[in-house]
C-alpha cells in the first residue's frame, strides 16, 4: 500500500508540529483500525495463525477433561488398559498443542515483519513528499521515534497482542462456561472474580494511554537532542557549551525517566491486582470444592479438572495487563504515525512535461509568504517579475533578508508561490510533474547537505547513471579534486552531514552535484561563499564554460560572482527594481551602489 492512499482526517494536521503530550490523541483506536490496509495482504496468514492458536488452546483445555476421566475411571477402578490409552491420549494432545504453537509462530513472524517493513517504507515515502514547511516545524527526533519506536510497538501488538487478545477472551468465555457446566456454584465464584478485573482494566486503560503518549513524545524529544548534539558538536565545543548541552540532555532524560517510572508503577499496580484476584479465587474454590467432594456433590476427578481448568485462566488473566498495555502503546503509536500520513503534501506535482526544454525561466507577478508567517507581516516577495532567457545567467543581489533564497526556492518548488506564477518555457512549474521539474532544475545551496555515503554517491545523487568521465568533469568544474586525496578516493564514505570536510569542500561537492545533473536551469544560492579567493577564481573560470549552455540564477554577495552573470537583478522590498549590467547599475542606481559599498569584498572589487 502506498502512502498516497491515506486520506486526511484532520485538515490542520500539518500545522500540529508537536502534539500535546499530556492529552492522548483522539480516535487512537481508529488509527489502529486503519492499519487493516497493511494487514489485508497477509489476512490468510493471520487467519491461519489465529486458527492455530485457537486449536492449541482447545487442545490445552481438553487435557484436563482427559485427566478427569483418568482419575474417575481407570485410576479409581484399577483398569490399567484404559489408563494406558487415556495417558497416551493426554501426551498426544500435549504434543499436538506444541506443534500448533510452533506453526502459529512460524507462519506469523514473516507476515508481521512484512507489515512493519511496508509501514516503514510508506512512512519514509510520505516524509519525502512533505514540503520544507513541514520539516522546518517538526523536530527530527520526533520523526525518528515514529519511524523506529512507534513502528516497533505496532509490530509487537500485531504479532502477539492482537491474536492473544482474541484468543484469551475466547479462552476466558469457554473455560467459564465449562466450569459452570461442571459445577455451577464454583463456576459462579470464578465468574464473579472477573468483575473487579474488568473494572480495573477500564481504569488502567485511561491512565496508561496518557502516560504512554508522554513517554513516546519524550523519547522523540530526547532523540532530537542527541541528533542536534551530534550534528552541532563543533559549535558546542567551540563555545565551551558541552556542559550546557549535557545539562539539557540530563533534564530531558530525567523527565523521560520519571514518566517511564510512572508508567511502570501504573502497570505494576494493575498486574499485582490481576495476580491477587485469581489466587484468591483458587483458594475459595479449593475450600468449597473440598467440601463438595466430602459431601459427595463432586467427584475427585472433577475437582482436579476444575482446578486445572481454573489455573489455565491465571495466565490469560495475568497477561491481560501486558496485552492491554501493548494495545495502548500500539494505538498511541498508530495515532502518532498517522499524524504524518494525514499531513497532506502542500506541493503536489502536475501532469505535464516540457517536450523540448530550453530553460526559459520567468517570474510573473510573484508573491510569496511563508506558510506560518504572521498575516500582519508583509509578504517576502510581492509583485516580482524577472525574465531569464535560455542560456542567460542572472545574478540576484539584495540586502540580507530581502528574499533572495526564497526566490531561488520557488524554482524547484521547494515552496510554492502565494500568487503569480513561475514558468519554464511558458509552462507553470506547478503544472509539471515533480520528477520532470527537478530533472530540469538543479540547486546548490549556501549550506550544502551531504549524506553518509561515498563521495561518488554524493556527487551523482541527481544522476546516478553518470559515467566516470562525467563525474570527473563535474569535479573539475567545482575544483573538488581533493576527493582523490581522500583515503579511498571517490569511494571514501563521507561522514554524516559531511562534518569530516571543511565548509569549502562541502560547497564544492554540492556544486559538483548540481553541475553533474546537467540541468536546463541551474540555481546557485551563494554557493561559493566558503571558498578562498584563489579557489573561487578557479571555480568561476570553470563555471563560465558550464553557464554558457545553461540558464542560471545566482544569488551573489561578491563582485567576482556578480561578474559571472550576463545581467544583475536588484531585489528590494520583495520586488526586482532594476535589471541591467553591473557597470550600468553601479553607475546609475544609488541603491545598488550603496549595497555594494556595504560589502567589503564587493566594494573592494568595484573600486
Amino acid at each position: 500500500m502506498s502512502a498516497t492512499a491515506h486520506q486526511p482526517t484532520r485538515p490542520d494536521s500539518q500545522h500540529h508540529t508537536e502534539p500535546d503530550p499530556h492529552r492522548p490523541p483522539p480516535a487512537s483506536a481508529r488509527a489502529l483500525w486503519r492499519l487493516r490496509a497493511y494487514v489485508r495482504p497477509h489476512a490468510a496468514v493471520m487467519i491461519a495463525s489465529l486458527f492455530a492458536a485457537v486449536i492449541a488452546i482447545g487442545l490445552s483445555l481438553t487435557i484436563p477433561l482427559v485427566i478427569r476421566e483418568l482419575i474417575d475411571g481407570p485410576i479409581a477402578d484399577g483398569d490399567r488398559g484404559t489408563l494406558l490409552v487415556l495417558g497416551l491420549l493426554a501426551i498426544g494432545l500435549g504434543v499436538l498443542e506444541a506443534l500448533f504453537i510452533w506453526f502459529r509462530r512460524w507462519v506469523q513472524s514473516a507476515a508481521i515483519f512484512d507489515i512493519e517493513s511496508a509501514l516503514r517504507r510508506d512512512l519514509y515515502a510520505r516524509l519525502q513528499e512533505l514540503p520544507m514547511a513541514f520539516h522546518a516545524k517538526w523536530q527530527s527526533g520526533q520523526l525518528l521515534s515514529r519511524v523506529t519506536t512507534d513502528l516497533t510497538a505496532i509490530r509487537m501488538f500485531a504479532g502477539f497482542g492482537a491474536i492473544f487478545l482474541v484468543v484469551n477472551i475466547l479462552q476466558l468465555i469457554t473455560v467459564t462456561a465449562l466450569l459452570l457446566h461442571m459445577y455451577w456454584p464454583l463456576g459462579l465464584v470464578v465468574a464473579a472474580s472477573a468483575v473487579p478485573i474488568v473494572w480495573l482494566s477500564m481504569r488502567f486503560e485511561k491512565a496508561y494511554t496518557v502516560v504512554t503518549r508522554r513517554v513516546q513524545d519524550e523519547q522523540g524529544d530526547l532523540a532530537t537532542l542527541v541528533e542536534e548534539a551530534s550534528v552541532g558538536y563543533r559549535v558546542i565545543r567551540s563555545f565551551g557549551r558541552a556542559g550546557y548541552a549535557a545539562d539539557g540532555f540530563d533534564r530531558a532524560a530525567d523527565a523521560l525517566y520519571r514518566t517511564s517510572l510512572e508508567k511502570v508503577r501504573i502497570s505494576a499496580r494493575f498486574w499485582s491486582f490481576l495476580g491477587v484476584v485469581p489466587n484468591l479465587a483458587v483458594v475459595v474454590v479449593l475450600l468449597l470444592g473440598a467440601r463438595a467432594v466430602g459431601e459427595g456433590e463432586l467427584t475427585f476427578g472433577t475437582l482436579v479438572a476444575f482446578i486445572t481448568l481454573m489455573l489455565s485462566l491465571v495466565w490469560p488473566v495475568t497477561v491481560l495487563g501486558v496485552i492491554l498495555a501493548m494495545a495502548q502503546e500500539a494505538m498511541t503509536a498508530s495515532a502518532r504515525v498517522f499524524e504524518i500520513f494525514d499531513t497532506e503534501p502542500a506541493i503536489v506535482g502536475g501532469v505535464r512535461e516540457v517536450a523540448d526544454p530550453r530553460g526559459h525561466l520567468r517570474f510573473e507577478g510573484v508573491e510569496f509568504r511563508f506558510p506560518d508567517q504572521d498575516p500582519d507581516e508583509p509578504s517576502i516577495l510581492r509583485g516580482l517579475d524577472l525574465d531569464v532567457v535560455p542560456g542567460e545567467t542572472v545574478a540576484v543581489v539584495g540586502a540580507t533578508g530581502s528574499g533572495k533564497t526564497a526566490l531561488t526556492a520557488l524554482v524547484p518548488r521547494l515552496y510554492d508561490v502565494t500568487s503569480g506564477r513561475v514558468t519554464i518555457d511558458g509552462v507553470d512549474v506547478r503544472d509539471l510533474t515533480l520528477p520532470h521539474l527537478r530533472s530540469l532544475v538543479a540547486t546548490a545551496f549556501e549550506e550544502p547537505v551531504l549524506f553518509s555515503m561515498s563521495a561518488r554517491e554524493n556527487i551523482a545523487l541527481g544522476r546516478p547513471d553518470a559515467t566516470d568521465t562525467e563525474v570527473a568533469e563535474a569535479i573539475d568544474v567545482a575544483q573538488a579534486g581533493f576527493v582523490h586525496d581522500l583515503p579511498f578516493g571517490l569511494d571514501t564514505r563521507i561522514g554524516e552531514q559531511g562534518m569530516s570536510l571543511s565548509g569549502g569542500q562541502r560547497q564544492r561537492l554540492a556544486l559538483a552535484r548540481a553541475v553533474l545533473a546537467q540541468p536546463k536551469v541551474l540555481v546557485l544560492d551563494d554557493t561559493l561563499s566558503a571558498l578562498d579567493v584563489h579557489t573561487e577564481a578557479l571555480v568561476e573560470e570553470a563555471l563560465r564554460r558550464v553557464l554558457s549552455d545553461t540558464t542560471a540564477v545566482i544569488v551573489a554577495h561578491r563582485a567576482s560572482t556578480v561578474l559571472l552573470a550576463d545581467k544583475v537583478a536588484l531585489l528590494q522590498d520583495g520586488r526586482i527594481t532594476h535589471v541591467g549590467q553591473h557597470r550600468d547599475l553601479l553607475a546609475h542606481v544609488p541603491a545598488y551602489r550603496a549595497l555594494l559599498t556595504s560589502e567589503d569584498s564587493l566594494a573592494g572589487a568595484s573600486s
